[in-house]
């Protein structure tokens, strides 16, 4: 203070700062972890020590798994020693600066820096001077021929570092013979098995997500879109490059070929909104759900506010500027049921598909990975503790998360002697850079691999650790136009990288005998403990291996686990899961005549009428899907009427899209309207109930999930987290439960009856209006982000009774007609929240003189915003649908 580094306070301000600081990161390790009560926090063990020995787990931390063995009391105490700083020599300041500091002398080390960048960059030809502002000026693109010598220095410099992982203390053991080169199979088949990792548009650039899509592509491997949706252009073959490499579809890119595809293989879903539609669906060739991420589980993605550029925004259908975060998958996957009706909605809507779940590195996988197995998943993915992300603070990633050395060996472990290894292809991804991992990784069961950071640093990442200020001096983690116009990659330098791992693969199998890749998988038989480095340092003397890795079950004859368990003669990546009797309704509706009919002119209409029972899940997605992939999210010009009656299964209505027209008689379950685009859904009593519809539930829980679009009217009360991460759907329901408009980033919520407590929490866009006659909404109300008021604009009032009206119009509510027969007093009895984004928006600030379009409805028949001017009013052709 006295320097006046830091502010002056006293002693109990800052005591009481502290104290603050204490509880918030408390409460967010017991939110990470989805834990409520501290009392359950207290004992609960929900942590793993790495590298630590029996006699300190016994001494201080009795009953904690410790699979590997490690240090003793001794060696802790001679480290700590080794921190303390001498007064002399020193000058008080620590010798060791640890973790936080990866650049200054004497700091930890750091697997991924800017020296490994520039050995990387030296090998495969990249010059980071070279950009879109001077690349014309120098031969293919500025791209320098790639130095065989050059990888052999930057592999060198990995394999003398220091020890960072548990696969630095493995070596190979081999039971035959080594063989010449030329008898490997080629790298072009071993390339195929590489895969991007989840990085999202929005951390990424255009120019570095599209150039690492287009590179993967290229070597036949599997880019990712990670979370945040996927521009529909990328799903196009290029065909208009010219002999510069250039592109009119993608000017921003270099080094381009005629044929190249920017679509991502691989289509994230994550938490279910972000860029999730139909057609972002349907034009993947896998779908994956992230569960969990490897650097920070217990949390979901994060974009800060100024990454969030217009772009970024409409991808998300959110609002630029204003930072995203994805809540952890568990606020939505409470079971291994809810997963596999996930699993099912994605095999429903894109049958074509197989189906990834990503879990995250902890002990306990292998039972989690054997309930992923019989929910219908084709692939899991094993997520270190070493992936990269590029905006999260240090509370986030920091001891969190394990080696995918030790998921990825249980959950092999767990599969095969559960007899469902053949059910499923494994991925594992976390810090992967070299073909020695590679190796190790398909030894401990693996058969696909994940590149993240390191396939960045392939395309000009310099590793300047400012992902989140939006800054890179590379323009590969920016969406400022200045700053990307100096990214200095092209797909050639990815494919360059990806073939000197895929060569260094070819000479550890030619070293160890294996002409095919597939008969390394598996065969822990192969790998040892390295007594060299095990004895590097006092840190890694007491760690043992092979205990553990003893305990992988024995594949060197067994290799049936490699073929699929529905077809033996195919291999598993070629064969995706099908639902079964609870998609028949769907497939039935699908092939209805008349239905084909109206999709394949993308004409007319036509309506059709079917009994429904809870078995038929996911029912209505499998024909979105239909519509979705011959027209698109928006061109679909015909129109389908698909009236049901009883009592619908769980995702009823998911993905439903414009022109589709649903109406149920009866009830549904959880997750009504998942996805849903655009369309309508209309659920209604049946017409001989008995009971009163606006006081009993008629829907389940979770409507609405990542809807970024349509009308929904449900007479009658939804159960908890109505509309959850709603992004745009316009919905009236006669009351809900708890956690209402949770996590909402768009559109209108309406709710004509009480609701549960925690309204609000973390929404950030849109609208709710609650009738509130007896004042019980602001005890239930969370203020951390919204802010609740009466009706003070006119806008704001019509919009509301506008949407009412629709509402009886559609399900001839008792509740809505009353309340529109007392207007008047009744509108007194509404209260509207909103976030600060919609603080200035018509409808919710009294502003003099506004000319203003009057939003009422999610979509018109055609696609478009469906408006009504400001004083107009709904005339009798207007009732079917509002004015378009």
């Amino acid at each position: 203070m006295a320097s006046g580094k830091l502010a002056k306070t006293t002693i109990e301000d800052a005591q009481a700062n502290y104290r603050k600081a204490v509880e918030a990161g408390l409460l967010k390790i017991l939110s990470k972890m989805g834990i409520s009560l501290l009392t359950s926090y207290a004992g609960a063990q929900i942590f793993e020590a790495v590298g630590l020995g029996e006699e300190v787990i016994e001494t201080s931390f009795k009953g904690t798994t410790s699979r590997i063995g490690g240090m003793s009391l001794e060696d802790i105490a001679s480290e700590t020693v080794m921190m303390r700083p001498e007064v002399a020599d020193a000058k008080l300041k620590l010798i060791n600066y640890g973790y936080y500091k990866p650049v200054p002398k004497l700091g930890e080390y750091h697997a991924n820096s800017s020296d490994l960048a520039k050995l990387l960059h030296n090998a495969i030809g990249l010059d980071k001077a070279v950009n879109q502002l001077n690349r014309d000026e120098f031969k293919n693109n500025g791209v320098n021929p790639a130095s065989v010598a050059d990888y052999n220095i930057f592999k060198k410099s990995l394999e003398e570092a220091p020890i960072a992982n548990i696969r630095d203390l493995l070596d190979f053991e081999s039971d035959r013979p080594s063989i010449p080169i030329t008898d490997v199979e080629p790298v072009s088949e071993i390339m195929k098995r590489f895969c991007t990792g989840a990085m999202s548009l929005g951390a990424l650039s255009r120019e570095a997500h599209e150039t690492l899509a287009i590179a993967v592509n290229r070597v036949g491997g599997k880019s990712n879109s990670g979370e945040g949706g996927e521009d529909t252009i990328r799903g196009k073959v290029l065909t208009d490059v010219d002999e510069n490499g250039r592109s009119k579809t993608f000017p921003h890119l270099a080094g381009l070929k005629n044929g190249d595809s920017a679509n991502s293989f691989i289509h994230q879903v994550a938490s279910g909104r972000f860029g999730v539609t139909p057609e972002f669906l349907v034009t993947a060739k896998q779908l994956e759900i992230k569960m969990a991420q490897g650097a920070k589980p217990g949390e979901g993605g994060q974009l800060p506010g100024p990454k969030v550029s217009d772009y970024i925004a409409g991808l998300r259908a959110s609002k630029p500027g204003v930072t995203l975060i994805s809540p952890p998958p568990h606020h939505d996957i409470y079971s291994i049921e809810d997963l596999a009706q996930l699993i099912h909605d994605l095999h429903a809507i894109n049958e074509k598909a197989g189906v990834s779940v990503k879990l995250v590195s902890s002990i306990g996988i292998g039972t989690v990975a054997c309930g992923v197995a019989k929910a219908n998943a084709d692939v899991i993915q094993i997520s270190g503790g070493d992936g990269g992300t590029g905006a999260s603070p240090l509370s986030s990633i920091k001891h969190a998360g394990l080696p995918w050395e030790l998921g990825l060996a249980e959950a092999h472990s767990a599969l095969m002697n559960n007899g469902l290894r053949n059910r499923v292809l494994i991925r594992v991804d976390g810090g992967i850079r070299t073909g020695r991992d590679i190796a190790i990784a398909a030894m401990m069961g693996a058969e696909e691999f994940g590149f993240g950071t390191i396939a960045m640093i392939a395309e000009g990442c310099v590793m300047a650790r400012v992902c989140h200020l939006n800054t890179c001096p590379v323009g590969v983690t920016s969406q400022k136009e200045e700053l990307r116009k100096k990214f200095p990659g092209t797909p050639e330098h990815v494919v360059n990288f990806f073939h000197f791992v895929g060569e260094e693969v070819r000479n550890i199998m030619a070293h160890l005998g294996y002409s095919k890749f597939e008969d390394l998988i598996g065969r822990t038989d192969l790998l040892k403990e390295s007594p060299e480095q095990l004895g590097r340092i006092v840190k890694t003397k007491n760690v043992q291996l092979s205990p553990f890795f003893s305990g992988v079950p024995d594949a060197k004859e067994s290799r049936g686990f490699l073929r699929s368990s529905e077809d033996p003669a195919a291999k598993k990546d070629s064969i995706v899961h099908r639902n079964g009797f609870s998609s028949d309704l769907d497939r039935l509706i699908s092939g209805e005549d008349s239905v084909r009919k109206v999709i394949d002119t993308n004409e007319g209409s036509t309506t059709v009428n079917f009994k429904i029972r809870n078995t038929d899940r996911s029912t209505c997605a499998m024909l979105a899907g239909e519509i979705a992939r011959a027209h698109g999210n928006t061109g679909f010009n015909g129109s389908i009427n698909v009236n049901f009656n009883g009592s619908a299964g769980q995702s009823f209505g998911a993905f439903v899209l414009p022109g589709l027209n649903v109406r149920l008689e009866g009830e549904a379950n959880d997750y009504v309207g998942k996805g849903m685009h655009g369309g309508e859904i209309v659920v209604v009593p049946d017409q001989e109930a008995g009971f009163v519809a606006a006081d009993s539930s008629i829907v389940g829980n979770a409507c609405l999930y990542g809807a970024t679009g349509g009308d929904f009217h449900a007479n009658g009360r939804a159960g908890e987290r109505f509309a959850v991460r709603n992004s745009g759907a316009f919905a009236v329901a006669e009351g809900t439960g708890d956690h209402c408009c949770e996590y909402m980033t768009g559109g209108v919520v309406v709710s004509l009856g009480s609701v549960g407590r925690n309204v609000g929490a973390g929404m950030t866009g849109g609208i709710g209006y609650f009738y509130d006659p007896n004042n019980q909404l602001d005890e239930r109300l969370n203020k951390e982000i919204v802010k609740a008021q009466k009706i003070v604009s006119k806008e704001g009032e019509m919009q509301l009774k506008r949407i009412i009206e629709r509402h009886f119009e559609k399900t001839g509510s008792e509740k809505a007609e009353g309340i529109l027969n007392n207007w008047e007093s009744e509108v007194q009895n509404f209260v509207q929240i909103y976030p600060p984004s919609e603080a200035n928006s018509p409808f919710v600030k009294k502003l003099e003189n506004i000319v203003t379009d009057l939003r009422v409805s999610a979509s018109s028949p055609n696609g478009d915003m469906c408006f009504l001017p400001v004083g107009g009013q709904l005339s009798p052709e207007q009732t079917q649908r509002c004015a378009d």
